[in-house]
């Protein structure tokens, strides 16, 4: 059954780690983040407006312990939630891709909403890097959000960096180029599932 892009989807995640609350859309609405961690918040902030979505999150994790729980399960829940939102696929364009500039940083984005989760995921950080935000928010964090959300949404996403210095830039690059890429991959371009297949 296909879900009409907007409407809101509404989940909720609870675990002994975790409790995170989402309504979700796809097509531009209020964006309301706060998940502990605002460095955290400003990247989701990012993914929601300039994929052109809606995103109300509430998360409340054991941020005493690590950052880890919060940012893995806020990724499960909004991948589920794009899935949602995206319905049967009908009539999406499927596939995007994106060369993404952040000052001197920039970074490759492709994406397929393709019913398999895979992430590629090319960005290495210097072990030494420091934390950003308080409380910090350990920038290795962003590939285990990407993982997490990608295999619960069952979309192939390719993550690129090219080049770029500033942890920052790279990072914002990242999620912007993503929400970009979503953004055009759902975009309504006929009638007909994007596949020879006749499913995704």
């Amino acid at each position: 059954m296909s879900q009409s892009q907007n409407s809101l989807v509404t989940l909720e995640r609870k675990t002994k780690e975790t409790e995170i609350s989402i309504k979700f859309g796809l097509t531009p609405g209020e964006i309301s983040i706060d998940t502990g961690l605002p460095f955290f918040d400003h990247m989701l902030s990012q993914l929601a407006k300039h994929s052109s979505s809606c995103l109300k999150l509430k998360a409340i994790g054991d941020l005493e312990v690590d950052a880890h729980h919060t940012v893995e399960d806020t990724g499960i829940l909004l991948g589920e939630a794009l899935k949602t939102a995206i319905g049967d696929k009908t009539g999406i364009v499927r596939f995007a891709s994106v060369s993404l500039p952040l000052d001197e940083a920039l970074i490759d984005v492709a994406l397929d909403i393709s019913g398999r989760p895979y992430l590629g995921y090319f960005i290495n950080f210097d072990p030494d890097t420091q934390f950003l935000g308080s409380p910090g928010f350990d920038p290795q964090l962003a590939e285990e959000f990407f993982r997490a959300f990608v295999t619960s949404s069952q979309i192939t996403l390719h993550i690129n960096l090219k080049y770029g210095k500033n942890i920052h830039h790279i990072l914002e690059a990242t999620f912007k180029g993503v929400a970009v890429c979503l953004k055009r991959a759902i975009e309504k371009s006929g009638n007909q599932i994007p596949s020879t297949k006749g499913v995704l």
